[in-house]
C-alpha cells in the first residue's frame, strides 16, 4: 500500500430489486439492455447464481452475513421488527446475532473502508442491528442520486476505498418506467394462461427493466466522471425474481434463479460461468476482494479463490412471507431440482398479499371455473401441493415435468433428499422447527383477520381486543 493512498479496490453492491434477468445479455430478445450489457462484456456473467430466498428480506440477511437465513434464524419474512408501517408491535420476535458475527459493511469498515447504502430502506435484515454502526452514510430512497450533495460515494474521503450499495427500485418502479413494451409482443409461459392481466404484468416488467438498464448507465458515468470506474470492482444482482405468481416469494427458476454479473478492476473480461453461485458467496467474494480476511463462521465462499471448487449442490430457502405460512427447501445440483414442501396439506395458492391484484383475482376465478390445462395447473391446483418435486433443468426448465414419482429418477430423488438432509444438519435449519409463539403473535398484530394459517390458533387468543 503506498503510503497515504490506500490503493484497495472500492467494492459497489448494485442491488435490483424484484427483477427477473431478462436481458439481453442473457439472451433475451424482447428488449436490449446496452448498459447492462457492456458490463458483462467487461466482466463475468454468471448463469446459475441462485438467491438464498425467493423473498427480499430473507435473502438480503443472508447476504448480509455471508449466511444461510435460516442459520441464525432470519427465514421469516419481515419478522424481528419492533414497529411495523408505524404499528408499534411492543414485545416483539427479537433476534440477536449470535456472538462474533458480524455484517459485511461493518467488516469493511472496520477494515478501513468507507460504506454507505443509497436505499437503506432495503437494509431489511430480520436481526437486530445498528445502521448507523455499519455505514458512515445511508439514505432512505430508492435508485441511484448522481453521486452529488454526499449522496452515493460522494462523501468518501480521498484515497479511501468505499464499499457501496446502491438500491435500484427495479420490478418495483411503477410508474418510473415508461410504458413501451407492446403487450402483444411479449412471450407468456407455458405455467401462465395467456390472458391480458398476464401479459400486462409481463410487459410491464420488461418496461421496468428497460429503466433499470438506464439507471446501470448512469451509475457507470458517474464513476468515470470521478475517476472511480478503473478502482472498482461492480457486483449487480438480483434480490429475487419479479412479482408475478410463482415467481417472487417460491422457489421455482423464476424465483431465484437471477442475474449476476461482476465487472471492474481486476476482473477479466467476457467470460461466462456456469456453476452454481449462491447469494450468500458475494460477502466472502468481496472481501476477498479487498483483502480481508473472510471469518470462518461464513458458510459461502469466495468463487474466485485459488483452490475453488464448484458446488455439488446448492440450498434456497421459503419460510412465512407477510401472513401466509409456507416452508419449502430447494436443492439445486448442475441438473436437476428438488423441491420438498413440508406444507403439502395447503395448496401455492393459498391466501397471500397478492389477492386484492386483478390477475390474482382472475387466477382464481378461471381455477373455480376449470378454464386452466393441465400445465397451468401444476402451481394453480386449489387442492394442494405434491411433497417433493423434482425436475430436469436441462430439458424442462419451465419445471412442468414432475419427476419425483418416476421409477427412472429414483435414485436422483434420493440423491437430493440425502444432500437436504445433509445441509440441515451441517447448518442447522433453524426453520426446522415452528415460528416462537411470540413471532406468531406479531404478525397477528400486524395482519389482523388475514392470518387464517391453522399454525395461529394457538396464539390468537393472546391478541388484544381493538
Amino acid at each position: 500500500m503506498i503510503q497515504g493512498q490506500d490503493v484497495r479496490p472500492n467494492i459497489l453492491w448494485i442491488y435490483l430489486e424484484d427483477v427477473s434477468g431478462w436481458f439481453s445479455c442473457y439472451g433475451d430478445k424482447v428488449i436490449k439492455t446496452p448498459n447492462i450489457d457492456n458490463l458483462a462484456d467487461e466482466g463475468i456473467r454468471f448463469n446459475r447464481f441462485y438467491t438464498s430466498a425467493g423473498v427480499c428480506s430473507a435473502m438480503r440477511s443472508g447476504t448480509i452475513l455471508g449466511m444461510m437465513q435460516t442459520t441464525v434464524g432470519a427465514h421469516h419474512h419481515r419478522s424481528c421488527r419492533a414497529d411495523f408501517r408505524g404499528k408499534s408491535m411492543g414485545e416483539y420476535d427479537k433476534n440477536i446475532l449470535p456472538k462474533g458475527v458480524r455484517l459485511v459493511p461493518k467488516i469493511f469498515r472496520d477494515a478501513g473502508y468507507y460504506t454507505f447504502n443509497e436505499g437503506s430502506g432495503k437494509d431489511d435484515f430480520n436481526f437486530e442491528f445498528d445502521r448507523d454502526e455499519i455505514y458512515d452514510h445511508h439514505h432512505g430512497g430508492w435508485n441511484f442520486k448522481g453521486a452529488k450533495n454526499g449522496s452515493d460515494w460522494n462523501g468518501c474521503p480521498d484515497g479511501k476505498p468505499f464499499f457501496g450499495q446502491i438500491q435500484i427500485s427495479g420490478g418495483k418502479s411503477g410508474k418510473r418506467a415508461r410504458k413501451v413494451i407492446s403487450r402483444d409482443r411479449v412471450p407468456v409461459p407455458p405455467y401462465y394462461p395467456d390472458i391480458p392481466e398476464v401479459r400486462e404484468e409481463i410487459a410491464h416488467h420488461y418496461d421496468c427493466l428497460l429503466f433499470t438498464d438506464d439507471q446501470i448507465g448512469q451509475i457507470v458515468t458517474a464513476l468515470k466522471r470521478d475517476g472511480l470506474y478503473d478502482k472498482t470492482v461492480i457486483f449487480l444482482f438480483s434480490d429475487h425474481g419479479y412479482k408475478l405468481h410463482r415467481h417472487k416469494q417460491m422457489l421455482y427458476e423464476g424465483g431465484i434463479n437471477m442475474p449476476f454479473i461482476i465487472s471492474g478492476r481486476g476482473i477479466k473480461e467476457g467470460l461466462v460461468r456456469d456453476d452454481l453461485i449462491n447469494s450468500i458467496d458475494l460477502a466472502p467474494t468481496s472481501l476477498a476482494l479487498a483483502g480481508i480476511s473472510i471469518p470462518k463462521n461464513m458458510e459461502g465462499q469466495d468463487i474466485f479463490t485459488k483452490d475453488y471448487q464448484p458446488k455439488k449442490y446448492t440450498i434456497s430457502a421459503r419460510d412465512r412471507c407477510d401472513f401466509t405460512i409456507e416452508k419449502i427447501r430447494a436443492v439445486i445440483t448442475p441438473r436437476f431440482k428438488y423441491l420438498r414442501n413440508y406444507t403439502d396439506d395447503r395448496p401455492f395458492m393459498q391466501p397471500s398479499y397478492k389477492d386484492p391484484w386483478p390477475v390474482s383475482q382472475k387466477f382464481r376465478a378461471m381455477m373455480a371455473a376449470g378454464e386452466m390445462n393441465e400445465v397451468q395447473m401444476v402451481f394453480f391446483d386449489p387442492n394442494g401441493k405434491e411433497t417433493e418435486e423434482l425436475y430436469d433443468l436441462s430439458k424442462d426448465p419451465h419445471e412442468i415435468q414432475n419427476l419425483a414419482k418416476d421409477p427412472k429418477f429414483s435414485k436422483q430423488l434420493n440423491r437430493h433428499r440425502a444432500y437436504l438432509a445433509e445441509w440441515i444438519k451441517k447448518t442447522g435449519d433453524k426453520g426446522q422447527e415452528p415460528e416462537s409463539e411470540i413471532g406468531l403473535l406479531s404478525t397477528l398484530k400486524r395482519w389482523g383477520d388475514k392470518c387464517v394459517n391453522p399454525e395461529y390458533d394457538k396464539v390468537r387468543h393472546l391478541l388484544s381486543p381493538k
